[in-house]
């Protein structure tokens, strides 16, 4: 206060000036509380009766524990971030009740650690999001994770039939994440090039497949196979304090990077609306695959299906079909993908040429 006592002011000043301060503090508080808290809900694969896989004599359940609580500890420390455990001890925890506990959250990100297992010497890292199985390969890691399901109480009922050791049963299984698919291998190629570039592991690439866990959550969810167990160095590693330490980095760096972008793709978005003089025309597409493989866009490739759309994001294509600004005419496009067997397309939505919600788009009109 030496700027009050060195100048001369009238009684009207001085309380103008402190009333001018006290809107700047009480301005800058509000604007602190009404920051947004991202939640991230941690899932620490397996746990209590459920001891996961056991190659040479490491227990998943006590390493995915392990991990998922250092990553936590890590976010922790941000303070837009709020940090959610499915479990923090050695307890057993039905596959339904944590995607239950991200769901009445409102989570904004679900992401569940494990540890891979095989009859082979194999090795390596890889993270999942949920979609139709890809191969065999896929499809086993899938059955060993869901399998846990047999041991909850009234599993027939809760899972309506559903049989994780059955091909058909994960074949039959709907995309239930289609507007947080991108988000969801936005994340997982984070992670997974912490992984291979930051821990030189081998890299066993971003895949969908159906796990039941990521089933039951409606955000942006993958899981992690942190590596195999089974293979003696891999499993050493996985079970030192070291290695744990070294993942749980790489995990919570992605995670980190996650949301740094969302707050930009969601200021960019508060943006274009508030200066948007009149409303622009939004065009909707459907997505009919996505992966990897860069593929042809001849309609052999694709059951028949002409003018299809290929779009390079990050490290992935997109395939899309059937563009139209007529939302009803998209819809019913869609029923023809669908009955081509593209049984898990879905509607997505553009704007300016940056991809929206469909919440988003039918709030636009």
């Amino acid at each position: 206060m030496n700027f009050l006592r060195n100048h001369k002011f009238t009684a009207k000043t001085k309380n103008i000036f402190f009333l001018v301060l006290f809107c700047f503090f009480l301005t800058h508080n509000l604007g602190l509380q009404a920051q947004k808290k991202y939640v991230v809900v941690l899932d620490a694969g397996h746990g209590g009766k459920d001891s996961g896989n056991n190659g040479n004599g490491y227990k998943e359940k006590n390493i995915a524990l392990k991990v998922a609580i250092a990553v936590g500890d890590q976010l922790k420390k941000q303070k837009d971030i709020e940090v959610i455990f499915t479990r923090d001890k050695d307890d057993f925890i039905n596959l339904w009740k944590r995607g239950d506990i991200a769901n009445q959250a409102k989570a904004d990100l679900f992401v569940s650690i494990h540890c891979d297992s095989h009859t082979s010497n194999a090795y390596g890292a890889g993270t999942f999001v949920l979609g139709i199985r890809g191969n065999k390969k896929n499809l086993e890691i899938a059955k060993r994770e869901n399998a846990v399901i047999l041991l909850e109480d009234n599993y027939k009922q809760r899972y309506e039939g559903f049989d994780p050791n059955s091909a058909e049963s994960m074949i039959g299984l709907s995309l239930l994440q289609e507007e947080n698919l991108d988000k969801s291998l936005a994340l997982a190629s984070f992670i997974q090039s912490n992984f291979t570039k930051k821990l030189k592991r081998l890299d066993r690439k971003v895949k969908q497949d159906n796990f039941q866990v990521l089933r039951e959550t409606i955000m942006p969810s993958v899981l992690i196979e942190l590596g195999f167990l089974t293979n003696k160095n891999e499993g050493r590693y996985l079970n030192s304090k070291k290695g744990q330490k070294a993942f749980s980095n790489s995990i919570a760096l992605a995670i980190k990077k996650y949301i740094n972008q969302l707050k930009i793709n969601t200021i960019s978005v508060v943006d274009d609306v508030a200066t948007e003089g009149s409303v622009s025309k939004i065009e909707y597409k459907i997505q009919i695959a996505s992966g990897k493989n860069k593929i042809a866009t001849k309609s052999y490739n694709f059951k028949g299906l002409k003018n299809v759309e290929r779009v390079a994001v990050g490290s992935f294509f997109k395939y899309y079909y059937g563009n139209s600004e007529v939302l009803k005419k998209v819809k019913k496009s869609l029923k023809k993908v669908m009955k081509k067997g593209y049984t898990s397309a879905y509607i997505v939505a553009f704007k300016k040429g940056k991809r929206i919600t469909l919440k988003e788009a039918q709030n636009m009109l």
